[in-house]
């Protein structure tokens, strides 16, 4: 009778008994796993599993990818606070600064000292508010009248801005006038020309300042006037 090579390589590493119970129960009896056979399958059933395999693939590389948090995630975190060490007046002047130097560059100021409506309006609209000094000059909240700061988020419906007294104050865009000034560059004359002097409508700033940058504009009649 023929010895089983496995059975007389248990029997070395094992006692008898420990490599006779190893060898009926792993080898005896092991069930064997048989693929039952089955016809080619046809041209179609192989697109179908390919795909099927492309999906799972990017389903998984998907998911894998981080993704961007929700505006209420981002609010329970409190990504959208500005911290209350940061939250002074001196921090963001010279952000307004930069962006007269900004406002002074689109405009044109330095190569020209007119600026009409018509050519600046559609520049103004397109502006990133970011830095802007503005002052509430009109609402239908007469409280809100005379809130003068610098801009310090520009939010699709709220203008956040810091005033002198280091309070922030959201001031809604809708049913408010806002105002600016921008210095001129100083010329060589005895009296020093006076900053232009802007008014804008908010309901015209409704949009998030990478939109607005992109956004076509055209003149129309605005019935809250």
């Amino acid at each position: 009778m023929a010895t089983n090579l496995a059975h007389v390589l248990l029997r070395r590493a094992h006692t008898p008994d420990t490599a006779e119970h190893i060898f009926n129960e792993r080898v005896v009896q092991k069930p064997l796993l048989l693929r039952p056979s089955s016809p080619e399958p046809s041209a179609r059933a192989l697109r179908r599993r390919t795909q099927a395999q492309r999906n799972t693939r990017a389903k998984k590389r998907s998911s894998l990818k981080p993704q961007p948090l929700s505006a209420a995630q981002k609010r329970q975190l409190g990504l959208l606070e500005i911290p209350k060490e940061q939250t002074k007046y001196d921090i963001y002047a010279p952000l307004h600064n930069l962006w007269l130097s900004y406002m002074r560059e689109i405009l044109g100021l330095e190569r020209k000292a007119c600026v009409s409506a018509a050519s600046a309006g559609q520049i103004l609209a397109s502006a990133d508010m970011h830095g802007a000094m503005l002052e509430v000059v009109r609402s239908r909240c007469v409280s809100r009248v005379g809130i003068k700061g610098i801009v310090v988020r520009d939010t699709k419906f709220v203008f956040d801005i810091i005033t002198k007294g280091n309070v922030i104050k959201s001031v809604p865009k809708e049913h408010t006038t806002f105002r600016f000034e921008i210095p001129l560059p100083a010329v060589e004359t005895e009296q020093e020309p006076k900053p232009l002097a802007f008014e804008i409508l908010g309901e015209q700033f409704q949009n998030r300042a990478p939109e607005r940058a992109n956004k076509k504009w055209k003149m129309h009649f605005q019935p809250d006037i």
